[in-house]
């Protein structure tokens, strides 16, 4: 092969000024059976796997590597493998949230420690794509997503089943609707049916819309189910797209643009977007410099039309959405909001890339002028309750409780909750609002999914099936209700949400974006006087370092020492 003219990174490492460090560096990797001309400057390419047996959603990428290979391999590159920390969203403990972070910095260091020219992120569960994302960002190289894809369709009687969806019905399913033990078993293989991640418009489908939208993958990415055949040509594809993009140098900062960020924010509104969207894509921007409001993501996208009908604002799931045409239809229903001349992976602008898209189910996809709801997307609330915001997810709620006034119910942990909340004896009805502290960032540690709550078995019984949430917490984004979420600055340091008690009236106007603890000025600074804030649960290694730098839910919820990209430079040689 002749030998590019451009000098690449990787050749600081194999072709080196120093006869002794190359050679060691190149015979080194001679034990995998290389040719001489392995390293005659040709780009090599980073596949940076998530696989993991402990990440459900990631168990088939072991396999897609190897067809990113030969497409690397195709396109005149040289493909190195290498795995960084899996986060398996329905194993972790406490959360794989507490984890994102860990996992951006394994990436981030991975790439820049070694002879990397090129990236391919390979990612499908929650919190593997904004990890791998944010930590490519941060050393800023040529770097394409491959999403693992969604399982197949969930079916049990006749119906979908959303894998987490159901999940949030069990109680209900069980209380009025007769679900036996057997049920629920059948259940539970009808609902994770295939390879993939959750075939809802969950977190790990919004995810990999986000990044088909910032522009990070090739068209038609996000949609296309784990099992099918063109998910495996998409990822070869990719692996050759790859070995051009370094060619051309098209790295990662010149496609995360705040346009691309803008498109992004209206694209999720317009799917259905899980809420965790916000907070993940306020980590890479950071991680990238662009200057992103979390109130950008309501006057950007809250006026936005529902354009997909799927799980859980909606019927369908993403099997359906893939055959319906994908989010390059949506895209291309969207133009009239969108910035159409954002740059892509494949060097050409979003617009041109989904010009040609056509619609093939209208129950699926609709168009922009016959929506499912005239406005969806994430409504940013604030108030004394939440001086620096908290956020809710219209089109996953109740109307009639956008404007309420209840009285608190309050529990200081999740264990709290799960002690008291089917007490028959608690004193709650459905115009209460429940109050849950100690999910957020710090407080948990890690900020976990816990924030839609179940509904207490004496108001499932009456018929209720939602009622307002508020919490410092996450939810997941298969999930649904009145749930105000993200409550920044969180109950355990020191925002207010720490010193509501039990009784306090409080008011939410969504249409005003208002959150309200209806107390005195002079009794919320005597209680904030007296409050004391608990002890961390851990005090060593990698908890202890998110808890002292953790920024707070509206940044991102990265570590503070994070923030901006500290680019690809050549680490210095020890031999």
């Amino acid at each position: 092969m002749k030998k590019d003219k451009k000098r690449y990174r990787s050749q600081e490492w194999f072709d080196a000024a120093d006869d002794k460090t190359a050679f060691i560096h190149r015979s080194w990797l001679r034990n995998q059976g290389l040719p001489n001309d392995q390293f005659d400057g040709r780009p090599v390419i980073g596949i940076c796997n998530t696989w993991s047996e402990l990440t459900p959603c990631n168990a088939h990428l072991r396999e897609f590597a190897e067809h990113v290979k030969k497409g690397v391999l195709e396109a005149g590159g040289y493909p190195l493998e290498f795995p960084v920390m899996s986060m398996g969203e329905s194993l972790m403990r406490p959360t794989a949230m507490l984890f994102r972070n860990l996992g951006s910095m394994d990436t981030e260091e991975s790439i820049r420690a070694n002879p990397l020219d090129g990236i391919v992120l390979l990612t499908g569960c929650d919190k593997t794509t904004p990890a791998t994302v944010m930590g490519a960002a941060s050393v800023d190289l040529p770097t394409i997503v491959v999403p693992g894809g969604p399982m197949l369709n969930g079916k049990y009687k006749g119906e979908r089943i959303g894998s987490g969806t159901f999940l949030w019905n069990i109680k209900d399913k069980v209380s009025n609707e007769g679900y036996t033990k057997d049920d629920l078993m059948e259940a539970e293989g009808c609902s994770a049916r295939s390879d993939g991640h959750c075939m809802t418009m969950g977190t790990a489908s919004t995810m990999a819309c986000m990044v088909e939208s910032l522009g990070l993958t090739l068209p038609g990415a996000a949609a296309i189910p784990a099992v099918d055949s063109r998910k495996k040509l998409l990822a070869r594809n990719s692996g050759r797209r790859i070995v051009e993009m370094v060619k051309e140098d098209l790295t990662i900062s010149k496609i995360l643009t705040k346009k691309a960020f803008e498109n992004a924010i209206k694209i999720n509104a317009a799917i259905g977007g899980s809420t965790n969207f916000i907070i993940h894509l306020k980590a890479i921007a950071g991680r990238v410099g662009v200057d992103l409001d979390l109130k950008e993501f309501d006057s950007l996208g809250s006026n936005i039309p529902l354009l997909v009908n799927l799980m859980p604002s909606g019927k369908f799931l993403m099997e359906d959405f893939f055959d319906a045409g994908g989010l390059p239809v949506v895209i291309k229903t969207m133009k009239e909001h969108l910035h159409n001349d954002a740059i892509t992976v494949n060097g050409n602008q979003i617009g041109e890339n989904n010009d040609r898209a056509a619609c093939y189910n209208e129950e699926v996809i609709a168009q922009v002028n016959k929506p499912f709801k005239e406005a969806s997307g994430i409504a940013v609330l604030y108030g004394n309750l939440c001086e620096n915001g908290a956020i809710i997810k219209p089109s996953a709620a109740t109307p009639e409780l956008m404007v309420h006034r209840g009285r608190a119910i309050v529990f200081e942990t999740v264990e709290d909750y799960h002690t008291q909340v089917d007490d028959p004896d608690l004193d709650i009805d459905e115009n209460s609002v429940i109050v849950l502290k100690g999910a957020g960032p710090v407080g948990y540690p890690g900020m976990p999914e816990v924030a839609n709550v179940d509904l207490p078995e004496k108001i499932l019984k009456k018929g209720i099936k939602d009622m307002v949430r508020i919490s410092d917490g996450r939810m997941s984004g298969t999930a649904f209700g009145t749930v105000i979420l993200h409550v920044s600055p969180e109950s355990a340091v020191g925002g207010t949400l720490a010193v509501v008690e039990t009784g306090d009236m409080i008011e939410l106007n969504v249409p005003e974006r208002r959150l309200h603890l209806d107390i005195s000025e002079e009794e919320l600074i005597k209680r904030k006087a007296a409050w004391t804030p608990s002890e961390p649960a851990l005090k060593r290694g990698y908890v202890k370092m998110y808890t002292d730098h953790v920024q707070q839910a509206h940044l991102g919820a990265d570590l503070n020492f994070l923030n901006g990209k500290s680019g690809s430079g050549i680490p210095r040689d020890s031999h």
